[in-house]
């Protein structure tokens, strides 16, 4: 093989293993969230079912990884836990029509399992008050997530079991068969207002048994095909009281 043979594949290699890493999920430019998209827990938090999906921003930066460290409350909130299927991004999406589903498949590069963790304290404030409830869903470390799970496992993402569990105990248990929206339709949607880029992460709603959590406990979650649980898809993360000096307080 030739010197530049050998480099090309050298840095192919290297391109494929870079985007197979878990540490690529923090290069995501945004990760879109997909507000109660299960009937189960739009009627739990006696919320309205929406006509249409509506989303949500949170950072990057509030992603830890496996191993990374704990899942940090700060002082004042009360934390709930809501695991979700994630889907990783690998092409430009724009505009997307919602029947679309072979486009929007395709456009999916992989899998993880997150855990969307919420303030429930300051988003029922700000909510109450008109107000937007970006604080309640960034906080640092607010999104923990799996390793990547390699799409080549989910043959069909509208098909698998999510679960997480406190200290043992499962809390939530359901398909992803029981979206509101399926992923076709919510890709659309947000492709319309801003375009879905490679390596961006859009978190697809939570089933029923949201809860709080508090330092000391230990969440694990996961998804199961088939009955059988994803390596690549589990979580478990302690709960620990963030050092920070914010301290919640009425708005």
């Amino acid at each position: 093989m030739s010197a530049l043979r050998r480099a090309l594949a050298t840095a192919a290699s290297g391109s494929s293993t870079s985007s197979s890493s878990p540490s690529s999920l923090k290069q995501a430019g945004k990760v879109i969230c997909i507000g109660r998209n299960y009937a189960a827990h739009i009627a739990e938090l006696a919320n309205a079912k929406p006509k249409q999906p509506f989303f949500f921003l949170k950072p990057p930066s509030s992603i830890v990884l496996p191993g990374e460290g704990p899942c940090l409350q700060p002082r004042g909130v009360r934390m709930h836990y809501e695991v979700e299927l994630a889907l990783v991004m690998g092409r430009t999406v724009r505009d997307l029509h919602a029947h679309d589903t072979q486009t929007a498949l395709d456009s999916i590069r992989a899998y993880a399992v997150a855990i969307d963790m919420t303030a429930r304290n300051v988003q029922d404030e700000a909510k109450k008050k008109g107000l937007p409830w970006d604080i309640a869903k960034g906080f640092d470390t607010f999104l923990p997530m799996s390793n990547i799970v390699p799409k080549a496992k989910i043959a069909d993402p509208h098909d698998v079991e999510l679960f997480l569990q406190v200290n043992g105990q499962t809390r939530q248990q359901g398909s992803t068969g029981l979206m509101i929206y399926r992923i076709p339709r919510i890709m659309s949607d947000i492709s319309k207002v801003m375009t879905l880029l490679p390596g961006d992460i859009v978190l697809t709603g939570t089933p029923e048994g949201v809860g709080p959590v508090v330092p000391g406990d230990v969440m694990r979650a996961g998804v199961r095909v088939g009955g059988h649980e994803l390596d690549e898809g589990s979580i478990e993360v302690k709960v620990e009281q963030s050092p920070s000096s914010y301290q919640f307080a009425e708005t």
